[in-house]
């Protein structure tokens, strides 16, 4: 009985010691399992973190890459060569071949494609306006007299040049923006040639004349051109009417914007209605007592001022 009892005392001490091994396992299995999991979040978290500065990494150098590209782009000046490199020869026969209108108009005429002689003949334009306001005494309240021309001008070449463009695309005219900006700017020949003589010589029957004639040759060849390049008459008529009207009144706004203070400056001092300063006589004695002195006054300004309504 002895050895059953201590028997069975030592299997419930063996019994006791075996399930607190197993407690134990499973706690270390516990966090075993709990570091583990985040060993992988840390894991996951670092591995994003890793992927999101590659990214970036990448995309800035992306960007560098492109921005330099650009940067190079339009710092090269051999970019522009091509639509500058041109004889003054060239140059002069444009000039001269924008003021005669072309009569064969059933295949596409050809446009000369470069830029300096149109933009030449823009920085002309903004010289004679600019001599025009001058001479007109404008006054701009915002803004200078030169940066008025320049946007007046460029703003009309650009803008023009643009737009019709943009209705020649619509119209299925076979023209490209080049083109269009040489043939607008070699149309401004008759412009500055016109508003040169009539801002020196102020007669508007001379500008009139001036503006059918060289005005009306300039945007004869202009739409002559684009008759040439564009299919179908009612494209013809829409796109070759917008530029003509557009082109006409340009001139016409150039023209009476900065020479009707002129003209009214001449009017004012060489009216015929006007008549010229005169110079009155008055006899004034020499000595006039001091109690006749009001009234030798009165008499001499009554005096003047009815030789003055006679001489009206």
């Amino acid at each position: 009985m002895e050895n059953m009892d201590d028997t069975s005392g030592s299997s419930f001490e063996d019994m006791g010691e075996l399930h607190q091994r197993l407690r134990e396992e499973e706690v270390d299995a516990d966090a075993a399992a709990a570091e583990e999991e985040d060993g992988e979040f840390l894991g996951m978290k670092g591995f994003k973190g890793q992927l999101s500065r590659q990214v970036a990494d990448q995309m800035w150098q992306a960007g560098k890459r492109q921005a330099s590209r650009a940067f190079s782009l339009y710092a090269n000046i051999d970019i522009l060569r091509p639509y500058f490199d041109v004889e003054p020869a060239q140059v002069r026969s444009r000039l001269l071949e924008s003021m005669i209108p072309i009569k064969m108009v059933n295949f596409p005429q050809k446009i000369a494609g470069e830029l300096y002689g149109p933009l030449m003949l823009v920085f002309t334009l903004v010289a004679i306006l600019l001599h025009g306001m001058k001479t007109s005494d404008t006054i701009i309240r915002e803004g200078t007299l030169m940066g008025t021309a320049i946007g007046t001008c460029f703003g009309y070449w650009l803008g023009v040049s643009s737009f019709i463009y943009f209705l020649a695309y619509l119209c299925n005219a076979q023209i490209t923006m080049l083109q269009m900006l040489a043939l607008l700017g070699y149309g401004l020949f008759g412009h500055c040639i016109v508003l040169f003589i009539t801002y020196n010589i102020h007669l508007h029957a001379l500008f009139y004349l001036f503006w059918l004639l060289v005005g009306g040759l300039s945007t004869l060849r202009m739409v002559a051109v684009l008759v040439s390049r564009t299919v179908g008459p009612t494209q013809r008529l829409l796109l070759c009417g917008t530029l003509a009207a557009l082109h006409m009144l340009f001139l016409l706004y150039l023209h009476f914007a900065y020479h009707k203070v002129v003209e009214g400056i001449l009017d004012t001092l060489e009216g015929p209605n006007i008549p010229p300063i005169q110079r009155v006589p008055r006899d004034i004695p020499a000595v006039v007592p001091a109690a006749r002195l009001p009234a030798t006054v009165l008499n001499a300004t009554a005096k003047a001022v009815a030789v003055t309504l006679q001489s009206h």
